[in-house]
């Protein structure tokens, strides 16, 4: 029998044995590099971040093919003296840190201290430095055994790389075409401009000045970062609680794009891309978010550094908190209650009068159902469904087709929303004040069109679309899609102002459970409990799961606990309830919504525009599809030439 043959991979003789010893500097810090200089993006980054720490408020970038060729970066900040630039070139050498105590409690952007020495041992390097007591500027080439010789040059420093991996050439194999790595340092520079609006920034490629961000706003920073789609339709934020505090600018979910990247947020001013926080703007965006498509926003959360490790990654782009529950939760409501804006509110007033009477009635008394409150839900909503679209008589109609109402008589309009009857104020089951075969006086005066930002209703669109006639011009709305949402925000507040109801299980589910999952259920039995679940350790390897959320009752329950334990365990809470009720409550929204091809009368028409001036998140369904669009007057001229 032939023996087999031995594997490449774990044939003994292929490895050669040596004896341990300490590795060369040079391969050590060529070792460091391959962790933290992966392409000349992150010489940029490293440098940047160097260059703000020193106080800098002007920075120049200057790149050549791609920076690989070379990166020079500019700065006016303190400068370094030259009995200290050898050791600026040393490994793990830094001011910024003395101490464990200092590591816990990092407010700079660089600390470690190996990026200069890292970026030496693979490029040619030269440090131009002056201080602004020296009477010139000194310089040191190579490393730390360099020469420190004088030179000329103003406060600040200079760092001059050039030829990035030229003695490690299988590195340098790795890198992408010039083009591409331009767009990925740019994309740098454009994070780091973006989170110090104090500081001037310049930046050129291959001799040619491509960006230039001046001292300015953060509003006029992001503008100019992000583009002019989302400085047109963006919302701004700034909230606080206790030690935390979130602020910026979120875009509106008419601004998502088909790539996430248009998503910035940093961390006490640096930028991160970390999975918590990325969560919870998520899950923000949740039910106003269409499909596959991402939100677009500039966020900065600024907390006490001693909460957050940021030591957590080599290229620090990833963070720990100490707290990450009340973060995931922090950002997700402050994210969640701006977004609450988009609504036909945001462009105009809201009559006093609109919607009085539309909202559901108070829950009533809790009693001992475990069942939950949806039946009396579904039995309400249906009550005020009724009562929001009933039969009433069309006051006026074109061409004897009742689902084109016409109506522009603003007049008329205003007295249905008047509290005193003579003054002409609409009356169920007869025309309003100065409808045709009304007999009430006229309101003596109109009110104004800019205390309904959605208009007045026109007609009806082969019943999909109600037209309606605002100060901007014509408005198109999908109707379904506008009640749709409307229900949906009325049936989320009735159920948030109730507890979570449990629903016990007449026969406990058990299921084997990894040494984490059970981990998770010992050390998060009351944040289970507060989501309305009652999970059992039965044993090392095995979970019971005795009780759910009512709401929930008819979900899996192995599946449900095993997505809920996974939310605890990494967010601190759990999304997936969240978002399980709200597919439910959606459901029941998009069933009970009135439905296309539905004849409305102009009473119901303008009782719909009037509700989604009230509603918060009136924009999108729930489905995350627009509920209107405006069409101005210039629009129109355009269609038919008008002053052409």
């Amino acid at each position: 029998m032939n023996a087999p043959h031995a594997s490449p991979v774990s044939d003994s003789a292929a490895t050669p044995h040596r004896p341990i010893q300490a590795l060369p500097d040079q391969l050590i810090s060529q070792i460091a590099a391959g962790e933290v200089i992966e392409r000349p993006s992150a010489v940029v980054k490293e440098l940047l971040e160097n260059a703000l720490d020193a106080g800098s408020t002007q920075i120049t970038v200057r790149l050549e093919q791609g920076g690989v060729k070379r990166i020079a970066i500019t700065d006016n900040g303190r400068g370094i003296p030259p009995e200290q630039m050898p050791l600026a070139l040393a490994r793990h050498a830094t001011s910024k840190i003395a101490s464990l105590t200092d590591l816990e409690n990092v407010s700079t952007l660089g600390f470690r201290g190996e990026a200069l020495a890292s970026i030496a041992s693979v490029a040619q390097l030269t440090v131009t430095s002056r201080t602004a007591d020296a009477p010139h500027a000194w310089e040191i080439t190579g490393s730390q055994f360099g020469t420190v010789a004088p030179a000329s040059g103003a406060q600040g420093t200079t760092i001059d790389v050039q030829d990035l991996y030229f003695n490690t050439p299988a590195r340098r194999k790795f890198l992408k075409s010039e083009q591409t790595e331009y767009g990925h340092c740019a994309e740098v520079v454009r994070r780091i401009a973006l989170a110090r609006p104090d500081v001037s920034f310049s930046l050129s490629h291959n001799g040619k000045t491509v960006d230039h961000w001046n001292v300015g706003e953060f509003a006029k920073r992001s503008a100019h970062i992000l583009g002019d789609e989302f400085a047109n339709a963006r919302l701004p934020l700034d909230e606080s609680a206790g030690p935390l505090r979130l602020h910026g600018f979120v875009g509106l979910p008419t601004a998502s794009k088909a790539r996430a990247d248009g998503q910035y947020f940093y961390v006490n001013g640096r930028f991160v891309r970390d999975k918590l926080l990325t969560h919870a703007v998520r899950a923000a965006y949740q039910d106003v978010l269409h499909g596959d498509r991402y939100p677009a926003y500039a966020l900065s959360l600024m907390l006490d550094p001693a909460l957050v490790d940021v030591n957590v990654h080599p290229s620090k782009i990833e963070v720990r908190f100490r707290d990450s529950r009340a973060v995931h939760q922090f950002v997700f409501h402050a994210v969640a209650r701006a977004l609450a804006q988009t609504s036909a509110v945001s462009f105009g007033n809201l009559p006093q009068q609109a919607g009085k009477g539309d909202s559901l009635p108070p829950a009533p008394a809790a009693t001992g159902n475990t069942g939950g409150p949806l039946p009396w839900i579904r039995e309400q909503q249906q009550q005020t469904f009724s009562a929001q679209f009933a039969e009433q008589p069309r006051p006026y109609s074109f061409g004897g087709n009742s689902g084109f109402g016409v109506r522009q008589n603003t007049e008329a309009y205003g007295s249905m929303f008047r509290s005193d009857p003579a003054a002409g104020e609409a009356v169920p089951g007869r025309p309003a004040a100065g409808y045709p075969g009304s007999t009430a006086a006229p309101a003596p005066a109109p009110l104004p069109e800019g205390d309904f930002p959605l208009g007045f209703a026109l007609a009806q669109l082969h019943g999909i679309y109600v037209l309606a006639q605002n100060q901007a011009g014509l408005v198109v709305v999908d109707m379904h899609a506008a009640h749709e949402r409307i229900l949906y925000e009325q049936l989320k507040t009735a159920l948030d102002g109730n507890e979570i109801f449990l629903q016990p299980l007449l026969i406990p589910v058990t299921f084997y459970a990894d040494p984490v999952e059970v981990g998770t259920v010992e050390e998060h039995q009351d944040t289970l409990s507060a989501l309305g679940f009652d999970i059992a350790v039965m044993s090392p390897t095995t979970l019971a799961v005795r009780a759910v959320p009512a709401l929930l009752k008819n979900a899996d329950a192995q599946t449900l606990a095993r997505d809920v334990l996974r939310d605890v365990r990494e967010y601190g809470g759990s999304r997936v309830l969240l978002e399980r009720r709200n597919e439910l409550l959606g459901t029941l929204a998009c069933h009970t919504a009135v439905r296309a091809n539905r004849s409305l009368t102009l009473p119901e028409m303008n009782a719909l525009l009037r509700q989604m001036e009230a509603t918060e998140r009136s924009d999108q369904c729930n489905h995350g599809r627009p509920t209107w669009t405006q069409m101005g007057l210039s629009d129109l001229d355009k269609l038919f030439l008008r002053g052409q």
